[in-house]
């Protein structure tokens, strides 16, 4: 966080109001998260699955969990596979030229 003084600006997520602290330079990414939290939260309420704000707030809170864990695992799977793809690669490479070398032993 940054060393900026915190001002407090309002918020609204599913129909209520909340003044919450933020550094001016961080104002455009809180209302961000707090549009894109009360997006979330009015799917699950119109879905009619789940009753009661603090559990559409949960549920809420778990889905944009699991899509920020789901965003970080791709990646990091796609360089494992990559890294994967280059060792076993090298490891040809290497019995090839090791199967060579005994050749040229005998």
């Amino acid at each position: 966080m940054s060393n900026e003084t915190a001002k407090a600006i309002p918020v609204s997520i599913l129909g209520k109001d909340y003044m919450v602290a933020c550094p001016e330079g961080e104002r455009t990414e809180l209302l961000a998260s707090a549009n894109y939290l009360d997006k979330k939260m009015r799917e699950i309420r119109d879905a009619g699955k789940v009753i009661g704000t603090d559990r559409i707030a949960v549920m809420a809170a778990l889905n944009i969990a699991h899509e920020l864990l789901h965003q970080k695992a791709g990646p990091v799977t796609n360089v494992s596979n990559e890294v994967e793809g280059r060792i076993r690669n090298l490891q040809t490479k290497i019995e090839d030229a090791l199967f060579r070398s005994r050749q040229l032993e005998f």
